[in-house]
């Protein structure tokens, strides 16, 4: 079982930065995979990025690829999301998640999930 609890969440302008952070509970968290995922009122949630357990392998989508950046600290049993560049388009509910081992890109793929924090970009 592993517990997640994302922060850092809040108000920025365009072209400012964020980083968002998702402590994780349980021993195990450095064999899970995590992921990023978004949701803006309206909307489904969406795929933002993924590490792999070691953090050797990350993945983004394409609308944050060169501007978000996903890392983990498996010592402090964390994940955390860079985001620069922030864009209105950016503002939702910023979701972390977790699966055993590999990379995923569908929610559904996914076994736990955090509740959420808020990031809200001002033009």
């Amino acid at each position: 079982q592993v517990q997640l609890v994302e922060s850092g969440g809040g108000l920025v302008q365009a072209g400012g930065s964020l980083r968002l952070s998702c402590a994780a509970s349980g021993r195990t968290f450095s064999t899970y995979a995590m992921g990023w995922f978004r949701q803006a009122p309206g909307k489904e949630r969406e795929y933002v990025a993924t590490i792999n357990y070691s953090g050797a392998i990350t993945y983004y989508a394409d609308s944050v690829k060169g501007r978000f950046t996903i890392s983990r600290d498996n010592a402090k049993k964390t994940v955390y999301l860079q985001m620069n560049s922030l864009k209105p388009e950016d503002t939702a509910v910023y979701y972390c998640a977790a699966r055993p081992y590999t990379v995923a890109t569908m929610t559904g793929d996914y076994d736990y999930w955090g509740q959420g924090t808020q990031v809200t970009v001002s033009s």
